[in-house]
């Protein structure tokens, strides 16, 4: 029996969210895309602030793996200050299990700034320089899942040990959702990485920069992701919804309606992307795993942060049983 069927890897920090006020700032657009406009060199009314602790993708995700009733891990880097220390705290409140937490004693853990306009935020980001290690697994310990998300970008060799270790432990799934220094590191330095996915996670527009297929060719974005050797490909699209293929069959499924208007976005990704795994690490089928992320996703955007609204595997099914008409995934 294992200890662990999910251990989380990534870079894990605490965010500070700063709510601007509506009439503070606005969005201005050009030709390069959306950006958030402030008054330059005054100062600036916002209207409140909270700290949010233990968050980052893989944190995201290892606590929603344990609120859906999964043995929880995070293997991550902290530092050896107070942020750290809380931040260990905050995962052993949520019951994710920390013994692959490494501290570092003489670095600051990272600390993010976020701005916080409407539903939308601006991430200001700063990854410290950890000495990454593959931790010493053993037989008892070794995770029926690993989920790898975002990491700094002086982690390269990380991934070489990362891809050893599962070389080592063919029984191991890989879940794998890149962030942004990963896709910026490309597919052929990363290509034990896709190749020994069982699921791939990513937005629309990440899939086109990944595979480089065509972005308004869904099928033609599944063609490219799979020759990388992805076993299931996920695809989420914003307002459109999301899709998922295991190379068979490729599916559609829609957004889950929202209660209220978005609160905060952040972490909905995370959200997605984690339930969709802990449902097939659970045993479910394509669709099934298809119906149940979208909850997650929008009971996320009616909190702050990315963990507050993570739902309980009981709570989520009493949702997907008062789903609306309609709400399944489809062949396309």
């Amino acid at each position: 029996m294992h200890e662990i069927d999910v251990l989380s890897v990534g870079d894990i920090v605490t965010d500070a969210f700063i709510k601007l006020l509506k009439d503070e700032a606005q969005i201005a657009e050009n030709e390069h895309g959306k950006w958030l406009a402030i008054p330059f060199g005054t100062k600036i009314p916002f209207d409140h602030a909270e700290v949010i602790k233990a968050v980052g993708n893989a944190s995201n995700a290892s606590v929603a793996f344990a609120r859906l009733g999964l043995k929880s891990a995070l293997a991550a880097n902290v530092g050896g200050d107070d942020e750290g220390r809380d931040m260990i705290m905050a995962l052993g409140k949520n019951k994710v299990d920390t013994r692959f937490v490494r501290i570092n004693p003489n670095k600051k853990s990272n600390y993010h700034y976020v701005l916080w306009y409407e539903a939308e935020r601006t991430i200001l980001i700063k990854h410290e320089e950890y000495k990454y290690h593959w931790p010493h697994i053993t037989k008892h310990e070794k995770p029926r899942w690993l989920y790898f998300s975002s990491v700094s970008e002086h982690a390269l060799a990380y991934h070489d040990e990362i891809a050893d270790w599962l070389d080592e432990n063919p029984d191991v799934y890989l879940a794998f959702q890149p962030g942004t220094f990963q896709m910026e590191a490309g597919t052929h330095r990363l290509r034990r990485m896709y190749k020994r996915s069982a699921v791939l996670v990513l937005n629309r527009e990440e899939a086109a920069l990944v595979g480089g297929g065509n972005h308004d060719d869904i099928h033609d974005l599944f063609d490219t992701l799979h020759a990388l050797g992805p076993h299931v490909v996920v695809i989420t699209d914003g307002p459109a919804g999301a899709y998922a293929s295991d190379g068979t069959k490729r599916l559609k499924m829609p957004l889950y309606p929202d209660p209220a208007a978005p609160l905060d976005r952040t972490g909905a990704g995370d959200a997605f992307a984690s339930t969709f795994v802990a449902a097939a690490a659970k045993g479910m089928t394509l669709e099934d795993a298809l119906t149940w992320a979208p909850i997650n996703s929008m009971s996320v955007c009616q909190k702050v942060g990315a963990q507050a609204g993570l739902l309980k595997e009981k709570e989520l099914l009493q949702l997907l049983h008062n789903a609306p008409r309609g709400y399944f995934p489809t062949p396309i």
